[in-house]
Protein backbone atom coordinates (compact mmCIF):
# COMPACT_ATOMS: atom_id res chain seq x y z
CA UNK A 1 0.00 0.00 0.00
CA UNK A 2 1.41 3.35 -1.28
CA UNK A 3 1.55 6.15 1.72
CA UNK A 4 3.29 8.75 -0.23
CA UNK A 5 1.72 11.17 -3.06
CA UNK A 6 2.63 12.87 -6.12
CA UNK A 7 4.66 15.97 -5.12
CA UNK A 8 1.85 18.17 -6.38
CA UNK A 9 3.98 21.73 -7.29
CA UNK A 10 2.46 24.39 -5.39
CA UNK A 11 4.70 27.07 -8.67
CA UNK A 12 2.62 28.06 -11.31
CA UNK A 13 2.38 26.61 -14.81
CA UNK A 14 3.68 28.43 -17.95
CA UNK A 15 -0.43 28.52 -18.67
CA UNK A 16 -1.29 29.80 -15.20
CA UNK A 17 -2.03 33.35 -14.74
CA UNK A 18 1.02 35.21 -13.33
CA UNK A 19 -1.22 37.13 -10.59
CA UNK A 20 -2.07 33.65 -9.40
CA UNK A 21 1.53 32.44 -8.95
CA UNK A 22 2.48 35.44 -7.05
CA UNK A 23 -0.45 35.04 -4.80
CA UNK A 24 0.55 31.44 -3.34
CA UNK A 25 4.11 30.60 -1.97
CA UNK A 26 6.33 27.62 -2.91
CA UNK A 27 4.05 25.83 -0.22
CA UNK A 28 0.80 26.53 -1.25
CA UNK A 29 0.37 29.33 1.55
CA UNK A 30 -2.12 32.41 -0.27
CA UNK A 31 -0.52 35.28 0.60
CA UNK A 32 -2.19 38.16 2.61
CA UNK A 33 -3.62 41.14 0.21
CA UNK A 34 -0.92 43.62 2.30
CA UNK A 35 1.91 41.69 1.11
CA UNK A 36 4.85 43.64 0.49
CA UNK A 37 6.06 42.29 -2.73
CA UNK A 38 8.77 44.90 -2.55
CA UNK A 39 10.42 43.70 0.26
CA UNK A 40 9.76 39.83 -0.58
CA UNK A 41 11.75 39.76 -3.63
CA UNK A 42 14.57 42.00 -2.26
CA UNK A 43 14.70 39.59 0.42
CA UNK A 44 15.13 36.48 -2.10
CA UNK A 45 17.44 37.96 -4.37
CA UNK A 46 19.99 37.43 -0.97
CA UNK A 47 18.28 34.05 0.52
CA UNK A 48 18.06 32.33 -2.75
CA UNK A 49 21.99 32.61 -3.14
CA UNK A 50 22.21 31.89 0.34
CA UNK A 51 20.08 28.45 0.38
CA UNK A 52 22.04 27.61 -3.43
CA UNK A 53 25.16 27.99 -1.17
CA UNK A 54 24.09 25.69 1.40
CA UNK A 55 22.23 23.36 -0.99
CA UNK A 56 25.81 22.69 -2.19
CA UNK A 57 27.64 21.99 0.93
CA UNK A 58 24.69 19.88 2.48
CA UNK A 59 24.94 17.75 -0.59
CA UNK A 60 29.03 17.43 -0.29
CA UNK A 61 28.21 16.67 3.33
CA UNK A 62 25.79 14.07 3.09
CA UNK A 63 27.35 12.09 -0.52
CA UNK A 64 24.58 10.00 -0.76
CA UNK A 65 24.16 8.56 3.16
CA UNK A 66 20.70 8.77 5.28
CA UNK A 67 22.56 8.84 8.25
CA UNK A 68 23.25 12.30 10.17
CA UNK A 69 26.04 12.05 13.03
CA UNK A 70 25.60 14.30 16.01
CA UNK A 71 28.64 16.48 15.90
CA UNK A 72 29.37 20.27 16.04
CA UNK A 73 29.62 20.74 12.09
CA UNK A 74 26.41 18.72 11.92
CA UNK A 75 25.13 21.20 14.18
CA UNK A 76 26.33 24.22 12.67
CA UNK A 77 24.78 23.27 8.92
CA UNK A 78 21.71 22.62 10.92
CA UNK A 79 21.34 26.25 12.34
CA UNK A 80 22.57 27.57 9.19
CA UNK A 81 19.67 25.97 7.66
CA UNK A 82 18.09 22.49 5.71
CA UNK A 83 17.77 22.86 2.24
CA UNK A 84 14.21 21.89 0.94
CA UNK A 85 15.12 18.80 -0.62
CA UNK A 86 17.12 17.52 2.09
CA UNK A 87 14.78 18.55 4.96
CA UNK A 88 12.52 14.84 5.34
CA UNK A 89 16.06 13.06 5.44
CA UNK A 90 17.39 15.26 8.09
CA UNK A 91 14.43 15.63 10.30
CA UNK A 92 14.31 11.49 9.93
CA UNK A 93 17.01 10.42 11.03
CA UNK A 94 17.99 13.61 13.59
CA UNK A 95 15.02 12.48 15.33
CA UNK A 96 14.88 8.95 15.05
CA UNK A 97 11.96 9.06 13.12
CA UNK A 98 13.66 6.55 10.70
CA UNK A 99 14.73 4.12 13.04
CA UNK A 100 11.61 3.62 14.10
CA UNK A 101 9.74 3.38 10.83
CA UNK A 102 12.95 0.65 9.71
CA UNK A 103 11.64 -1.66 12.69
CA UNK A 104 8.16 -1.32 12.10
CA UNK A 105 7.71 -1.98 8.87
CA UNK A 106 3.58 -2.22 8.01
CA UNK A 107 2.98 -0.74 11.17
CA UNK A 108 1.40 2.73 10.05
CA UNK A 109 -1.10 0.77 7.57
CA UNK A 110 -2.03 -1.59 9.88
CA UNK A 111 -2.93 1.28 11.99
CA UNK A 112 -5.16 2.62 9.82
CA UNK A 113 -6.69 -0.73 8.61
CA UNK A 114 -7.62 -1.53 12.31
CA UNK A 115 -10.63 -0.64 13.70
CA UNK A 116 -11.17 3.12 14.60
CA UNK A 117 -12.55 4.77 18.00
CA UNK A 118 -15.69 6.93 16.33
CA UNK A 119 -14.77 9.81 18.71
CA UNK A 120 -11.42 10.27 17.62
CA UNK A 121 -12.35 10.25 14.36
CA UNK A 122 -15.51 12.68 15.01
CA UNK A 123 -12.85 15.55 16.65
CA UNK A 124 -10.26 14.45 13.99
CA UNK A 125 -13.00 15.56 11.15
CA UNK A 126 -14.30 18.76 12.63
CA UNK A 127 -10.56 20.09 12.66
CA UNK A 128 -10.17 19.43 8.72
CA UNK A 129 -11.80 22.59 7.88
CA UNK A 130 -9.73 24.58 10.12
CA UNK A 131 -6.73 23.43 8.85
CA UNK A 132 -5.05 25.90 6.43
CA UNK A 133 -7.97 27.04 4.91
CA UNK A 134 -5.72 29.47 3.36
CA UNK A 135 -3.38 26.87 1.75
CA UNK A 136 -4.59 25.57 -1.96
CA UNK A 137 -2.97 21.83 -0.94
CA UNK A 138 -5.77 21.19 2.02
CA UNK A 139 -8.96 22.20 -0.38
CA UNK A 140 -11.18 19.70 -1.75
CA UNK A 141 -10.59 20.71 -5.16
CA UNK A 142 -6.89 19.98 -4.72
CA UNK A 143 -5.34 17.23 -6.76
CA UNK A 144 -4.09 15.48 -4.48
CA UNK A 145 -5.95 17.04 -1.79
CA UNK A 146 -3.79 16.87 1.57
CA UNK A 147 -6.41 16.62 3.69
CA UNK A 148 -7.26 13.18 3.11
CA UNK A 149 -3.42 12.01 4.21
CA UNK A 150 -3.95 14.74 7.05
CA UNK A 151 -7.28 12.02 8.30
CA UNK A 152 -5.20 9.49 7.63
CA UNK A 153 -2.00 10.67 10.08
CA UNK A 154 -4.08 11.94 12.84
CA UNK A 155 -6.24 8.90 12.57
CA UNK A 156 -3.23 6.77 12.67
CA UNK A 157 -1.58 8.57 15.32
CA UNK A 158 -4.68 8.72 17.58
CA UNK A 159 -4.59 4.70 17.71
CA UNK A 160 -0.69 4.67 18.40
CA UNK A 161 -0.61 7.43 21.14
CA UNK A 162 -3.94 6.41 22.87
CA UNK A 163 -2.82 8.60 26.25
CA UNK A 164 -3.07 11.72 23.80
CA UNK A 165 -5.54 10.31 21.00
CA UNK A 166 -5.84 14.04 19.26
CA UNK A 167 -5.99 17.59 20.56
CA UNK A 168 -6.16 21.19 18.53
CA UNK A 169 -2.94 21.45 17.35
CA UNK A 170 -1.95 18.49 16.04
CA UNK A 171 -3.29 18.62 13.16
CA UNK A 172 -1.13 22.00 12.26
CA UNK A 173 1.93 20.10 12.98
CA UNK A 174 0.71 17.00 10.93
CA UNK A 175 -0.05 19.51 8.28
CA UNK A 176 3.63 20.93 7.90
CA UNK A 177 4.74 17.64 7.98
CA UNK A 178 2.62 16.32 5.06
CA UNK A 179 3.60 19.45 3.30
CA UNK A 180 7.62 19.04 3.45
CA UNK A 181 7.46 15.40 3.42
CA UNK A 182 4.48 14.52 0.65
CA UNK A 183 4.72 10.74 2.85
CA UNK A 184 1.69 9.80 5.42
CA UNK A 185 4.12 7.39 7.03
CA UNK A 186 7.54 9.52 7.02
CA UNK A 187 4.54 12.35 9.06
CA UNK A 188 3.37 9.95 11.15
CA UNK A 189 6.69 8.92 12.55
CA UNK A 190 7.78 12.27 12.76
CA UNK A 191 4.61 12.86 15.03
CA UNK A 192 5.90 10.30 17.34
CA UNK A 193 9.12 11.81 17.63
CA UNK A 194 7.82 15.00 18.19
CA UNK A 195 4.94 14.34 20.29
CA UNK A 196 6.86 11.10 22.24
CA UNK A 197 10.29 11.81 22.61
CA UNK A 198 10.89 15.88 21.96
CA UNK A 199 7.94 17.01 23.50
CA UNK A 200 6.30 14.68 26.25
CA UNK A 201 3.00 15.70 27.77
CA UNK A 202 2.59 18.38 25.44
CA UNK A 203 -0.77 17.08 24.39
CA UNK A 204 -1.97 14.89 26.78
CA UNK A 205 -5.28 15.39 28.59
CA UNK A 206 -3.52 17.71 31.50
CA UNK A 207 -1.14 19.04 29.15
CA UNK A 208 1.46 19.05 32.18
CA UNK A 209 4.33 19.41 29.57
CA UNK A 210 3.21 22.35 27.96
CA UNK A 211 1.76 23.92 31.32
CA UNK A 212 5.35 23.21 32.83
CA UNK A 213 7.03 25.16 29.69
CA UNK A 214 5.34 27.94 29.78
CA UNK A 215 6.36 28.39 33.28
CA UNK A 216 10.02 27.65 32.46
CA UNK A 217 9.87 30.46 30.04
CA UNK A 218 8.19 32.79 32.47
CA UNK A 219 11.21 32.08 34.57
CA UNK A 220 13.72 32.65 32.13
CA UNK A 221 11.87 36.19 30.90
CA UNK A 222 12.34 37.03 34.76
CA UNK A 223 15.91 36.11 34.98
CA UNK A 224 16.70 37.86 31.56
CA UNK A 225 14.12 40.23 30.57
CA UNK A 226 12.76 41.26 33.78
CA UNK A 227 11.11 44.55 32.19
CA UNK A 228 8.48 42.51 30.65
CA UNK A 229 8.62 39.97 33.71
CA UNK A 230 7.90 43.11 35.70
CA UNK A 231 4.48 44.32 33.60
CA UNK A 232 3.30 40.54 33.42
CA UNK A 233 3.07 40.58 37.28
CA UNK A 234 1.86 44.01 37.13
CA UNK A 235 -0.99 43.35 35.32
CA UNK A 236 -1.33 39.47 36.41
CA UNK A 237 -0.98 38.18 32.99
CA UNK A 238 -0.63 34.39 32.85
CA UNK A 239 1.97 33.40 30.74
CA UNK A 240 -0.58 30.69 28.70
CA UNK A 241 -2.73 33.96 27.73
CA UNK A 242 -0.21 35.04 25.30
CA UNK A 243 2.68 32.38 24.41
CA UNK A 244 0.41 29.04 24.51
CA UNK A 245 -0.38 28.80 20.91
CA UNK A 246 3.58 30.07 20.22
CA UNK A 247 4.57 26.17 22.37
CA UNK A 248 0.91 24.42 21.13
CA UNK A 249 1.78 25.31 17.44
CA UNK A 250 5.39 25.65 17.29
CA UNK A 251 5.26 28.49 15.92
CA UNK A 252 3.22 27.24 13.01
CA UNK A 253 0.71 29.65 11.92
CA UNK A 254 2.54 32.46 14.19
CA UNK A 255 5.96 33.17 12.44
CA UNK A 256 6.25 33.13 8.51
CA UNK A 257 6.37 29.63 7.21
CA UNK A 258 10.04 29.54 6.07
CA UNK A 259 11.39 30.73 9.48
CA UNK A 260 8.90 28.12 11.28
CA UNK A 261 10.97 25.50 8.77
CA UNK A 262 14.00 26.87 9.97
CA UNK A 263 12.89 26.68 13.97
CA UNK A 264 11.79 22.81 13.16
CA UNK A 265 15.41 22.61 11.32
CA UNK A 266 17.10 22.84 14.74
CA UNK A 267 13.88 21.46 16.64
CA UNK A 268 14.19 17.95 15.53
CA UNK A 269 18.13 18.10 15.78
CA UNK A 270 18.60 19.96 19.34
CA UNK A 271 15.42 19.31 21.24
CA UNK A 272 12.93 21.56 22.75
CA UNK A 273 15.27 23.80 24.40
CA UNK A 274 14.76 26.02 20.69
CA UNK A 275 11.31 26.83 21.92
CA UNK A 276 12.59 28.62 24.61
CA UNK A 277 15.26 30.86 22.72
CA UNK A 278 12.52 32.09 19.79
CA UNK A 279 10.46 32.86 22.62
CA UNK A 280 13.42 35.09 24.51
CA UNK A 281 14.17 36.28 21.55
CA UNK A 282 11.00 37.77 20.08
CA UNK A 283 10.39 38.93 23.92
CA UNK A 284 13.74 40.01 25.01
CA UNK A 285 13.88 42.37 21.30
CA UNK A 286 10.35 44.15 21.79
CA UNK A 287 10.80 44.52 25.76
CA UNK A 288 10.32 48.17 25.18
CA UNK A 289 7.14 47.63 23.35
CA UNK A 290 5.44 45.01 25.52
CA UNK A 291 6.85 46.73 28.78
CA UNK A 292 4.97 50.22 27.96
CA UNK A 293 1.47 48.57 27.46
CA UNK A 294 -0.54 49.30 30.39
CA UNK A 295 -3.72 47.19 30.10
CA UNK A 296 -3.84 42.92 29.83
CA UNK A 297 -6.01 43.72 26.78
CA UNK A 298 -2.59 45.90 25.33
CA UNK A 299 -0.33 43.12 26.58
CA UNK A 300 -1.81 40.54 24.68
CA UNK A 301 -2.15 42.61 21.72
CA UNK A 302 1.45 43.43 21.40
CA UNK A 303 2.48 39.68 21.95
CA UNK A 304 0.63 39.32 18.86
CA UNK A 305 2.32 42.34 17.47
CA UNK A 306 5.89 41.21 17.80
CA UNK A 307 5.15 38.17 15.53
CA UNK A 308 4.82 39.63 12.32
CA UNK A 309 7.02 42.56 10.57
CA UNK A 310 10.92 42.19 9.40
CA UNK A 311 12.49 40.88 12.14
CA UNK A 312 11.17 37.41 11.56
CA UNK A 313 10.85 37.43 7.60
CA UNK A 314 14.15 37.11 7.44
CA UNK A 315 14.29 33.76 8.66
CA UNK A 316 18.96 33.85 8.12
CA UNK A 317 19.01 37.07 10.56
CA UNK A 318 16.18 35.98 12.68
CA UNK A 319 18.03 32.78 13.31
CA UNK A 320 21.22 33.92 14.60
CA UNK A 321 19.54 36.12 16.97
CA UNK A 322 18.04 33.15 18.73
CA UNK A 323 21.29 32.20 19.42
CA UNK A 324 23.12 35.48 20.38
CA UNK A 325 20.10 37.33 21.89
CA UNK A 326 18.80 35.28 24.79
CA UNK A 327 22.71 34.78 26.06
CA UNK A 328 23.81 31.31 27.79
CA UNK A 329 21.17 28.96 27.90
CA UNK A 330 22.25 25.46 29.30
CA UNK A 331 20.40 22.22 29.28
CA UNK A 332 20.61 22.00 32.90
CA UNK A 333 18.81 25.44 33.37
CA UNK A 334 16.05 24.28 31.40
CA UNK A 335 16.26 20.35 33.34
CA UNK A 336 16.07 22.53 36.78
CA UNK A 337 13.62 24.77 35.89
CA UNK A 338 11.21 21.96 34.63
CA UNK A 339 11.66 20.21 37.72
CA UNK A 340 10.69 23.52 39.87
CA UNK A 341 7.95 24.19 37.73
CA UNK A 342 6.16 20.72 37.44
CA UNK A 343 6.60 20.31 41.19
CA UNK A 344 4.61 23.51 41.49
CA UNK A 345 2.07 22.50 39.22
CA UNK A 346 0.97 19.31 40.67
CA UNK A 347 1.25 20.67 43.88
CA UNK A 348 -1.32 23.34 43.32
Amino acid sequence: MENHFNDQSTECSASSDSNDCQRVDQYGFERAEDFNYESYEDFMSKHLAVVTRRSKKWSKLLQGTVNVEKNIKVKRYVRKGVPCEHRTQIWMAASGAQDQLDRNPGYYHSLLKAEHDPKIEEVIRADMHRTFPDNIQFRASSQPCLQKALFNVLLAYGHHNKDVGYCQGMNFIAGYLLIITKDEEKSFWLMDALLGKILPDYYTPTMLGLQMDQEVLGELVRMKVPAVWQVMNRHNVMWTLVVSRWFICLYVDILPVETVLRIWDCLFYEGSKILFRVALTLIRHHQNLISQAQSLPEICERFKQITHGEYVEDCHTFMQKIFMEPGVLSTATITKLRKMCRNHITSA
